[in-house]
């Protein structure tokens, strides 16, 4: 009984998190069918990979016929985060969890799946993480096909408006931070300057995307590492 308990207490949790993904999964399904892909093909993607991030950046890698060196290295620079996140979630975890559980709620352990675990009073369990993945999964996927599927019925016009909406859930989430963080919006502005040089440049233009974001994202972060490192706090407890 208390693991139905647990497990209802995931899927309560997770709701707002599959309504949130319905959007942003959408718009990527439409993203995917105008950069070339077939719905299925989308959908494929996203019930494999759960990351906004990294999806958005293999799409054009996948359609330009890049290269599996460039697309592996490019989602391991972008999603990287991700295992710097599990491991903090790790020590939450209950005795239950053992590796296999913890390899299987990895796969979804998004930014928001972990912001609503780590929240959780005392150790969290596999039961409870069950259901609190268990929707935002479907509501990935489901969002991407319909996306996918409209991106097919609607307009040219419309749908390529709505295919920018993805990008614009990127420059909300990193607006606010360079508002609030001087060094922040540094590192932004160097990475954008480096891309455009790599756009606009002769024989830089010919790189390929997938390695162009991975030049762009290491080098504009080792320089801010470099101009602006975060001071370690010191715990004098």
């Amino acid at each position: 009984m208390r693991k139905l308990t647990q497990f209802k207490k995931g899927l309560v949790d997770g709701l707002p998190i599959c309504l949130g993904y319905l959007s942003v999964s959408f718009a990527f399904g439409i993203f995917a069918v105008e950069n070339g892909l077939t719905p299925a093909e989308a959908l494929l993607i996203s019930m494999t990979c759960v990351t906004s991030a990294g999806q958005l950046a293999a799409v054009p890698i996948i359609a330009g016929w890049g290269s599996l060196i460039e697309l592996a290295v490019s989602q391991l620079v972008i999603n990287l985060r991700y295992a710097l996140m599990s491991i903090s979630l790790s020590q939450k975890l209950s005795k239950d969890m053992t590796t296999p559980h913890r390899m299987a709620v990895s796969f979804i352990n998004t930014d928001e799946v972990f912001a609503v675990a780590s929240g959780q009073s005392g150790p969290v369990g596999k039961w409870y993480l069950y259901g609190l993945i268990c929707l935002p999964w479907l509501g990935w996927a489901s969002g991407t096909i319909i996306g996918a599927l409209a991106g097919n019925i609607l307009p040219p016009l419309v749908s390529a408006s709505l295919g920018v909406a993805i990008y614009g859930m990127f420059i909300a989430i990193v607006v606010p931070e360079m508002k609030s963080n001087r060094a922040t919006a540094l590192c932004v502005g160097i990475a954008v300057t480096l891309s455009c040089l790599f756009h606009f440049v002769p024989g830089l233009n010919s790189v390929p995307s997938g390695f162009t974001i991975i030049i762009c994202a290491c080098a504009a972060s080792a320089i801010m590492a470099a101009v602006a490192p975060i001071p370690e706090e010191n715990d004098d407890a």
